[in-house]
């Protein structure tokens, strides 16, 4: 989704890197699209990659190694935009209704791998931000989103993809301004127990 976005939104040419995209996401060939097929541990591939990118947006939760790896490589090619998804939980600002549930059904995110894959991008010097994003569901049209900001409390149980990749698309043009931050993204009015779909 971030992908069509950027390329309805944006006049961005995009590099799209992972394993096997040229044919998972082959129906996103455009003039404006390059595909790499790759592992996210070829760090030389990614760097190589990094020829003239402004930003980089990590769209899967990387345990450490990889995101160690990504933040080097990003240092070495001088590229500073890096967006790193991630889940909510990491600082223990999961609260209300929602917390059991959450809880119950992630574990103790604040001691996990996550947590220290967040750490290794919060001690970077990387123009980052680190986006907690709570449990995903699709609606078209649906691009609300509560942004809160760490220590934060956070509430909501729910938010669309659609939204999130809205939200990124802002992160890549400017027009969402946020730098050196770790953001937990919620849909307005989803402060329940659990999850609508659930």
């Amino acid at each position: 989704m971030v992908t069509d976005d950027l390329l309805t939104q944006t006049d961005f040419d995009l590099v799209l890197y992972g394993h096997n995209v040229s044919s998972r996401l082959a129906a996103k060939k455009s003039p404006r699209v390059t595909f790499v097929d790759g592992d996210f541990t070829e760090f030389d591939k990614i760097k190589a990659n990094l020829k003239d990118a402004d930003a980089v947006y990590l769209s899967f939760v990387a345990g450490p190694e990889i995101t160690d790896g990504i933040v080097k490589v990003l240092d070495e090619a001088k590229v500073t935009r890096f967006i790193a998804a991630n889940i909510p939980d990491l600082y223990q600002e999961v609260t209300g209704k929602f917390q059991a549930w959450y809880r119950e059904h992630t574990g103790i995110i604040w001691k996990s791998d996550r947590k220290k894959s967040a750490d290794i991008v919060e001690a970077s010097d990387l123009d980052y931000v680190i986006l907690r994003i709570t449990w995903l569901y699709n609606q078209a049209g649906n691009t609300q989103v509560h942004v809160t900001k760490k220590g934060e409390p956070f509430k909501e149980a729910q938010v669309t993809r659609q939204a999130v990749a809205q939200f990124v698309t802002d992160l890549l043009t400017g027009k969402a301004d946020y730098h050196r931050e770790s953001l937990g993204l919620g849909e307005p009015g989803t402060e329940w127990s659990k999850p609508s779909f659930y």
